[in-house]
């Protein structure tokens, strides 16, 4: 069979090249492309455009929600606090469509640094607006981090009891949304994975997943979840 479709959420950005300046372009990093062609995948962007992205993961074998802006705080009933950045209504609107179709065709979902924080809170979860202490040391730059994982998660099965990651965020999850559970952990107890384990493959990771080696197989299952979902709506 033909490989399984991912799409996955892309930002929007102003671009300067040539003599154009300033040019409003749907924006992703590369990195995220190159895991999902890497683990057998056909990537596929959608936009932060309520009226059009259902009609996309309609058409999808899986979900991929990228890293990004902070999520708008109200959205999970909390003021926003100092440091938390402003919000991108459009996105928050866009991506949270496109989770309820994937939800509701049960489709695998992958969820990476604000894709976690969107799973949990769309569940009626809360985030912690600021942790000082998981900033990245330079802005731009991304940490690497040693994580603990429950063995007997989807994350554990993929990548084993610990992995090193790549972080760049200062929010996390405070309580988790109805039905997830933590798989993983920083030494410091902040929370860096969630999942439903009662879905066919419900999986959010706090750090940038997307970058490193540790978290290859993890891209791995999930292609390969997507590829087993399309079989068995393909009756093969």
């Amino acid at each position: 069979m033909t490989r399984p479709v991912v799409a996955i959420t892309a930002d929007t950005a102003l671009l300067t090249y040539t003599i154009w300046k300033d040019v409003p372009i749907a924006a992703l990093p590369l990195a995220y492309i190159e895991k999902v062609v890497a683990a057998g995948g056909v990537p596929l962007l959608t936009l932060p455009e309520p009226g059009a992205v259902a009609e996309v993961v309609e058409r999808a074998d899986a979900l991929l929600l990228t890293g990004g802006q902070d999520i708008e705080p109200l959205r999970y009933g909390a003021e926003p606090h100092p440091r938390t950045l402003p919000p991108f209504p459009a996105r928050d609107e866009a991506e949270l469509a496109a989770l309820a179709v994937a939800e509701r065709r049960g489709i695998p979902v992958l969820g990476i640094c604000r894709g976690l924080q969107l799973i949990s809170t769309v569940r009626g979860g809360t985030l912690h607006q600021h942790l000082p202490e998981h900033s990245p040391a330079v802005p731009g730059r991304y940490d690497a981090r040693r994580i603990r994982i429950a063995p007997d998660s989807r994350l554990g099965a993929a990548v084993g009891p610990s992995a090193t990651v790549h972080c760049h965020h200062h929010q996390g999850i405070d309580r988790l949304g109805a039905g997830l559970v933590a798989t993983a952990w920083s030494a410091d107890g902040v929370v860096e994975a969630a999942e439903d384990p009662t879905a066919r493959f419900v999986v959010g990771v706090q750090a940038h997943a997307e970058m490193g080696e540790d978290t290859d197989p993890l891209f791995a299952a999930f292609v390969e979840a997507a590829r087993a979902g399309a079989r068995e709506r393909a009756g093969v």
